[in-house]
């Protein structure tokens, strides 16, 4: 199959899947085929697919991170200590684990397109991903509680793992028990990624964005932590991922202040 035979296939079976997609026809160029695959993998409940589909997803997801450029952890120049910063997008950096900002139902963003960190990881993992979050949902019993961590693996990322952690949501003021509960995100994902034998971990901006904590309390909070962690830890590196340019300027100032 070529990729768009590929895109095409994965379009049709999705919409084969609900009698509620029989009116939409399969658009004509190539970015609305895209959006439109997003938008369906999105909304899909989390249940079990063909294996010819997860052949053809694997293959077609492999290729769209490839096309987009992997960039190798190990390749970037430490700022402080074993701390990188790096900007860009953290579905293609091949590291041991990946951070994920996730809400409390563990199995991602369900708003078609939407421009969280949770959207595109689940996105480009694939389906498999949000399965298995269910399976893990289903046997725990309860939403997630804030600050804490778990392991899935990767799918289709280029990174090894991923670290799921559901940051604190600020209502108002900034209230100390929300950066106690932002330190032990940070915490939890580093002991998780010790006990998986882990080594490198890029971190995204937890609860900024929509979850409102203030990016320069955030930044300050995630730099002490994870400097304090590593003074005990095995974990050879670990990257700032930020997405932004306030985040980068903030985070370059912070690391390079405190080198």
């Amino acid at each position: 199959m070529t990729q768009n035979e590929r895109l095409e296939y994965l379009i049709r079976y999705l919409l084969s899947e609900s009698e509620r997609y029989s009116d939409i026809k399969l658009p004509e160029t190539d970015a609305e085929r895209k959006r439109l695959l997003r938008s369906l993998m999105n909304v899909r409940d989390p249940k079990t697919v063909s294996e010819e589909f997860l052949k053809v997803q694997d293959e077609y997801l492999r290729y769209e991170t490839a096309a987009k450029g992997i960039t190798d952890a190990e390749k970037l120049a430490p700022v402080r200590g074993r701390m990188c910063l790096w900007q860009g997008d953290i579905t293609t950096l091949r590291c041991g684990a990946i951070v994920n900002a996730a809400n409390s139902g563990m199995t991602g963003c369900y708003y078609p397109c939407h421009g969280c960190i949770d959207n595109a990881i689940h996105t480009y993992a694939g389906v498999q991903l949000r399965l298995r979050c269910a399976d893990m949902m289903e046997e725990q019993g309860c939403p997630e509680p804030t600050g804490r961590a778990k392991v899935t693996d990767a799918y289709n990322l280029p990174c090894d793992y991923i670290i799921h952690t559901v940051g604190p949501i600020v209502r108002g003021r900034l209230r100390e028990a929300d950066c106690d509960m932002l330190r032990s995100c940070y915490l939890e994902c580093l002991k998780a990624a010790e006990e998986n034998g882990i080594v490198s971990v890029a971190f995204c901006c937890i609860s900024t964005g929509e979850f409102r904590f203030p990016n320069e309390r955030a930044a300050e909070i995630a730099v002490d932590t994870v400097e304090e962690y590593l003074k005990k830890s095995r974990i050879e590196r670990v990257i700032f991922n930020v997405f932004k340019d306030t985040d980068l300027s903030i985070y370059k100032r912070i690391l390079t202040e405190r080198g």
